[in-house]
């Protein structure tokens, strides 16, 4: 029954993309695409077609070349020409995207280098003693999450090296590691003053003081705030639903992390005939973090003369990054070398494979750039601003809540946050003049927040992409299993940006959100509790 529901269901994610093609045909041309609706059909075809035939390659590949028909006019040669000249050459030959991906070949490579001295297994090995329960092995990673809060990309990998041996010990699912990463990722950094967010937020405040608008904006960031909520109220109520639900028993019951029989980043187990230790493990670790601090105030001009705060906030993130990383890994190796915990050819080895584990995730995210670039090629960014102009002005005490809602569509539709602050806020800060200077945080706040809860739910967004790489899960196995929670956040974060337009209070719109996130897992869980029960009774009657 499930296979021809899951075949049923990828039928019609085709015809519905068939259909919307057919119809652009006879309907546009190259001018009518520009500024309008049309400008978001290609997104939306891969998210549809991703989410529909569980097919992320192949989507986001279709996602691309409607773009380029759309913009041709459906010409064959041009677009073709417009996919590869316009789209994916540009965007491997951009230096920030050459930056990431070097930094997730570097961390891959830094990965394999760790399990193959055995790090990884003893470190899981000593966490027995320390960490004793499902429950204490999440909240362990929480806490390390919040802790990695400068830059999201740095958080998403470094987090699924360190804490991924002891969530497989306790049975954990990939899907929830991938879930947790996500979710100290951005919900992080954008609530972080010290984060390469931060700086990016301050800088889309033109005629403003950018940092104190952003401190201002951290009490009103509910989705952020009610996402960390969310996670620490499923760890402690030890409750789960939907699809998450199905992966975690399968975890803690049948000790199948995966659930599904793709595995696209290998297995990743540490070489056996290695004892290892602790601090080949957190040795490297701890270079990597230090190093990438140093890299991130180094592109930003400290050693230059800049001060420190100075400095972070004009660090260029992709540059210092992948030069931390690579001292990181340079002195790693040196380390291992030194104390022989691996030969000079086994280390060499370990390189490639780590490239090998990251392909899938460079590859996905080469297919999310490459539609970002056909989308913004489209006049995607032109039209949502016209959008919000035109609706401005009008019910003025909704406006956060209905800012929140395009920043969502928006940020999940072409998968990027920063480029949803740069459309929205200048608008936002345009709508209004000094007299309301309360509204004008409020509606920055329900931006950003909007923008981070698009991010968190779109299969497209590189933040998503690189936390189901830090966890090794299928992708689109994170990206169903994370839908229903963040979908869930939204909805709380909506009505607490309703509550926020009318009372300008953060704190009581805060509290009464996250009693109301609480109070709803409470009736889910015992709602599952009842299930449950009934399930066994009617177990008992069959054995009778």
């Amino acid at each position: 029954m499930k296979e021809e529901r899951k075949k049923i269901i990828s039928l019609i994610s085709v015809g519905a993309v068939l259909l919307f093609l057919v119809v652009a045909y006879f309907t546009t041309t190259e001018d009518t695409v520009q500024e309008s609706f049309w400008s978001l059909l290609p997104p939306l075809i891969a998210i549809v077609l991703a989410l529909g035939t569980k097919e992320v390659y192949s989507s986001l590949f279709i996602g691309i070349l409607s773009g380029g028909l759309l913009f041709s006019g459906f010409s064959f040669e041009g677009s073709i020409r417009h996919i590869f000249m316009d789209s994916i050459i540009p965007v491997l030959s951009t230096s920030s995207n050459v930056g990431i991906i070097c930094f997730l070949v570097i961390l891959g490579m830094m990965v394999q280098l760790i399990n193959k001295t055995g790090g990884s297994r003893a470190f899981g090995e000593w966490t027995k003693g320390v960490i004793e329960t499902r429950s204490g092995a999440m909240l362990a990673t929480v806490a390390l999450g919040c802790l990695i809060f400068i830059d999201d990309y740095f958080n998403c990998l470094t987090l699924g090296s360190v804490m991924r041996p002891v969530t497989d010990k306790h049975r954990i699912s990939r899907a929830k590691l991938a879930y947790i990463i996500d979710t100290t990722a951005a919900p992080i950094c954008i609530i972080a003053p010290i984060s390469s967010w931060a700086a990016a937020v301050s800088g889309f405040v033109e005629g403003e003081d950018g940092m104190k608008i952003f401190l201002e904006t951290i009490p009103y960031n509910f989705y952020a705030l009610l996402s960390i909520c969310m996670m620490l109220f499923l760890i402690i109520l030890k409750v789960d639903f939907a699809s998450m639900w199905v992966h975690e028993r399968n975890a803690e019951e049948k000790g199948d992390l995966f659930t599904t029989a793709e595995r696209p980043y290998g297995e990743g187990e540490e070489d056996k005939g290695k004892t290892g230790s602790i601090p080949d493990m957190l040795v490297p670790i701890f270079l990597l973090i230090l190093s990438c601090i140093i890299g991130l105030i180094y592109s930003g001009g400290f050693f230059a003369g800049a001060d420190f705060i100075t400095a972070f906030s004009h660090s260029d993130a992709p540059t210092g990054l992948v030069l931390g990383s690579f001292m990181a890994l340079v002195i790693s190796l040196i380390y291992y070398l030194s104390k022989k915990a691996i030969s000079f050819q086994e280390a060499m080895n370990c390189l490639p494979e780590g490239f090998r584990q990251m392909v899938p995730a460079i590859l996905i995210l080469t297919f999310a750039w490459s539609l970002k670039a056909m989308t913004d090629s489209l006049g995607a960014k032109e039209f949502v601003s016209e959008l919000v102009e035109g609706r401005a002005d009008t019910m003025l005490s909704f406006l956060p809540s209905f800012v929140f809602l395009i920043a969502v569509g928006l940020s999940f539709a072409t998968g990027t946050s920063w480029g949803t602050f740069g459309i929205l806020i200048p608008i936002v800060v345009g709508v209004f003049d000094k007299s309301d200077y309360n509204m004008m945080i409020i509606s920055i706040s329900s931006c950003m927040a909007g923008a981070v809860c698009g991010d968190h739910c779109s299969p497209i967004s590189d933040t998503t992409i690189m936390s189901s790489a830090g966890a090794q899960c299928v992708h689109l196995n994170h990206v169903s299993t994370q839908l229903p929670y963040a979908i869930l956040v939204a909805l709380v974060s909506f009505f607490a940006y309703i509550m926020a337009g009318f009372i300008k209070n953060p704190w009581v719109s805060f509290s009464a959100a996250a009693i109301l996130l609480f109070f709803i897992l409470l009736q889910i869980k015992h709602i599952q509790v009842e299930r449950e029960e009934e399930r066994q009774r009617r177990k008992r009657r069959v054995l009778r």
